[in-house]
């Protein structure tokens, strides 16, 4: 699963607020700020995790890694 910092970095990549990221992954802004406050792996349902991960991925980001083994994200090579 990704990450409380690869959620606020793929956010900053895309330049998009809290607010757009509720609106594009159907969770709420105030679950988003609370997960990316969050420290490693954030405690959440996995249906929202993976709601906000397929937000990210349908706007161009891919995540590297493992938040264990070094994690990240970058916008998805063409």
């Amino acid at each position: 699963m990704i990450s409380s910092h690869q959620i606020r970095a793929a956010r900053a990549l895309l330049r998009w607020s809290a607010e757009v990221l509720a609106k594009e992954s159907g969770v709420g802004v105030a679950t988003i700020r609370r997960l990316e406050l969050a420290q490693g792996l954030p405690s959440s349902n996995v249906n929202t995790l993976s709601a906000i991960k397929t937000a990210l991925e349908s706007a161009g980001v891919e995540f590297l890694g493992t938040p264990q083994h070094g994690a990240g994200v970058r916008f998805r090579p063409d």
